[in-house]
């Protein structure tokens, strides 16, 4: 079910790229997760780290026509 979630959002950003050359504002978002250390209560700075997790949806997007493109040029031989 959750691909099926991803196919949708990626078909939504697909269709939104082509039709205005805009790519959605949500999908250029990321998450930034805290996690606190074991052992590291001296010095706040290095008691936690951040992990962020960035929408690959774009990425994917991109490598999927960046395919196609490199398909078409094979194709035709528009390159010497």
């Amino acid at each position: 079910m959750v691909i099926l979630g991803i196919i949708k959002d990626l078909i939504k950003a697909a269709s939104c790229y082509f039709t205005s050359g805009i790519i959605l504002k949500h999908f250029k978002k990321f998450i930034i997760v805290v996690l606190c250390k074991k052992g590291k209560k001296n010095s706040f700075l290095i008691s936690y780290k951040l992990i962020a997790f960035k929408n690959i949806l774009i990425k994917i997007l991109k490598k999927y026509i960046a395919n196609i493109i490199f398909k078409a040029v094979e194709k035709y031989k528009l390159l010497p």
